[in-house]
């Protein structure tokens, strides 16, 4: 299983994924963080993805997954921390294994950083170190309460002072001298003699926390002697193996249990605003850690909550992070999520805001902020001013570059509509393909394809609903609940992905994965498999689809049957049938392109409807008469003679009453994985957090 090359870690090989999956119970790891109740064979709760008051939320411990009926989210614990916990994968993964006494193994192909355990503790010594210095410091005390912090303020964010002097730190580290990882975390410096020295040295210390509370990082504002201009205002925190400022958020720890609450983030650029804006009770508060906002940060929000507003000051510098925000934000928006943009006025911060109106004053000019489409618009318009043809073509073709990145299907299509109108073109003119995210590999050893990313960055097309589609999707959902099944179908010879219809693809991955489970597979390892997938909501639906204990009740002999036919109609192009020439009947050579239509049965009772001779014959008089005249088809009745007139019978067929095909099953699916699973009438409270 791969992960990504940011997320400083090996390998975890798949079988390991399986093995960890077998020993979790999902159960327990979920009721942890949100209580569950117990509902026939399954638990329940109020869903903590979205709010509710009836609890559509369900876990089933046989099948080691959960799915909530109402929102849609569902997956094994690993994707619950994930999701809920705000995890990495790997740290998903660690947390878990820990806790059933298993270690982690990894390929060989990175390791995770020796000094990253040691580094921790190093960062919490000084956090210490630092809070305690606050106390006898005047000068920091008197800036803090000039900007209005209390002590349970500055208490809830460890906030502290690094005192003037070359050394104050050797007072927390009696291997000051030699203690590398000082160098490493950027809290000791060494000069040209060799002599060490504080790196943060007569500033506040804001400690950055992660989403788990361990110390990884500082950030330190200037005061006393240095606050001269000679040095930057804000020291950060070099990267390092614990601390990336693309990935991290300030203040995350201490808001993510009220951003879950009330469902919203608010994004900030500094350290004191996020401090400030929590002394007026608003709490649901993060700033970049003096970087642009990164793809990493949105994705990061957007799994905690469906509304992220970026807060910028009116000023030029504002105006342009904001537009990088939007741009590196563009590739993780996702269907159902809102994305916003507030302005404050040029002479504002959020703190000086917030001091002079008040907190309803405030947090109504954050409701007031601007969608994401009409924050690109709006600059789009002021980028490429005007009403002429140059103009709207200039605006399209800078707006197509966003949109192959946007890969949320309805987000996109709105974003194209939105443009459309704008520079008055169609949506598809200006809706180019999405760009396919490259695949993850690792370039040491060559690997560039798992089940997970095989197959992403590709849309999928609309489900057909052809009885050939229909049994592609039972034989995967088949082999899903019985992977040795998929023995039969291994050497397939599968049309070219580029190719081949979408189920045939979906099957070939179930297949992929399949020849690699246990003969009775943990529902929720299976559906990890296919995690960030293009095929991740189909594999979601197949198992949790009505018909899976039908499934259980196939014999073996049977799907063997079944698959090796599949097997042989894949391989010589027959399953899905394609259209044929029609062949000319020998009595009709001289009829022309009339009597290539389709074959038409035609009712006894079909009516017959006269027409005038005169356009007729001009139509046909310089074409060659027939010599023999073809039988009457004994399905038509003879017209009765008329003066005056010839008639030519053209039969009037009756409007289909055809029963439309059946279902795929992809669309409406009960998604009912226990029939004992009954939600309850009411719940009074609030989703748990």
């Amino acid at each position: 299983m791969k992960v990504g090359a940011r997320d400083n870690s090996a390998v975890i090989p798949d079988d390991f994924i399986q093995q960890l999956l077998s020993r979790v119970d999902v159960v327990e790891v979920i009721d942890r963080m949100v209580p569950l109740k117990k509902a026939g064979a399954n638990y329940q709760a109020c869903c903590p993805f979205h709010k509710e008051k009836t609890p559509s939320f369900s876990v089933s411990p046989t099948k080691q997954f959960y799915k909530c009926f109402g929102c849609g989210a569902s997956g094994s614990a690993i994707k619950f921390l994930m999701e809920y916990a705000g995890k990495s994968f790997p740290d998903a993964v660690e947390e878990l294994a820990q806790g059933v006494g298993l270690t982690v193994p990894r390929d060989n192909e990175r390791k995770i950083d020796p000094q990253a355990g040691p580094l921790f503790d190093v960062m919490i010594k000084a956090a210490t170190y630092y809070k305690s210095q606050l106390r006898k410091s005047d000068l920091a005390k008197d800036y803090f309460k000039r900007r209005g912090v209390s002590g349970e303020v500055a208490q809830r964010f460890h906030l502290g002072w690094a005192p003037a002097g070359w050394q104050p730190l050797a007072e927390a580290f009696d291997d000051y001298a030699d203690n590398q990882l000082l160098e490493t975390g950027g809290l000791v410096k060494t000069g040209d003699g060799g002599k060490r020295y504080d790196g943060f040295r007569e500033r506040v210390m804001f400690p950055i926390l992660n989403q788990q509370g361990a110390v990884i990082g500082f950030g330190g504002r200037i005061l006393g002697s240095k606050d001269d201009g000679g040095g930057p205002k804000y020291l950060n925190s070099p990267e390092t193996p614990i601390f990336s400022k693309g990935r991290e958020l300030y203040g995350l720890f201490q808001a993510q249990n009220t951003i879950r609450k009330i469902n919203r983030v608010l994004v900030v650029e500094g350290y004191m605003d996020v401090v400030a804006l929590a002394q007026f009770g608003i709490e649901y508060v993060v700033a970049t850690l003096g970087t642009a906002t990164t793809e990493a940060h949105t994705q990061r929000l957007l799994r905690i909550a469906d509304e992220v507003v970026f807060s910028f000051d009116g000023d030029s510098a504002g105006q342009r992070a904001a537009w990088r925000a939007l741009e590196n934000a563009l590739p993780a928006l996702r269907d159902g999520k809102h994305v916003r943009f507030l302005f404050l006025p040029p002479e504002h911060d959020p703190d000086s805001y917030i001091r002079e109106f008040g907190r309803e004053a405030f947090e109504d000019f954050i409701s007031k902020a601007l969608p994401l489409s009409e924050y690109w618009l709006r600059e789009l318009n002021a980028r490429h001013p005007g009403d002429s043809a140059e103009a709207k073509a200039a605006r399209a073709s800078a707006a197509r570059q966003h949109l192959e990145v946007v890969s949320a299907p309805m987000m996109r299509e709105s974003l194209a509509s939105a443009l459309g109108r704008d520079v008055d073109m169609q949506s598809h003119t200006v809706l180019p393909p999405i760009k396919a995210k490259p695949v993850e590999q690792n370039f040491d050893s060559g690997d560039v394809q798992t089940p997970r990313t095989k197959f992403v960055g590709r849309r999928p097309p609309i489900a057909r609903t052809d009885p050939a589609t229909q049994r592609v999707i039972a034989n995967a959902r088949r082999i899903l609940g019985r992977p040795k099944l998929a023995m039969y179908l291994v050497d397939t010879q599968f049309p070219d992905p580029a190719n081949a219809p979408h189920v045939l693809r979906l099957l070939q991955a179930v297949v992929n994965v399949a020849i690699r489970l246990p003969d009775e597979p943990n529902i929720g390892a299976v559906m990890e498999q296919f995690r960030e997938s293009e095929f991740e909501g189909e594999i979601s639906k197949l198992l949790t689809h009505r018909d899976v204990e039908l499934d259980a009740l196939m014999q073996d002999e049977e799907a063997e049957s079944e698959l090796r036919q599949l097997r042989a109609q894949i391989e010589n192009g027959s399953l899905f049938h394609t259209g044929r020439a029609v062949a000319v009947p020998e009595h009709l050579p001289g009829m022309g392109i009339l009597a290539l239509g389709a074959r038409r049965v035609v009712a006894p009772e079909a009516a017959l409807v006269p027409l005038p001779t005169a356009p007729m014959e001009s139509a046909f008089a310089s074409r060659p008469r027939p010599t023999k005249t073809p039988p009457a088809a004994p399905s038509i009745r003879a017209a009765p003679p008329r003066p005056a007139a010839a008639v030519i019978a053209v039969p009037v067929i009756a409007k289909s009453t055809t029963t439309p095909p059946a279902d795929d099953g992809f669309d409406d699916i009960s998604f009912d994985f226990d029939a004992e699973f009954a939600p309850a009438s009411n719940c009074a409270d609030d989703p748990p957090f």
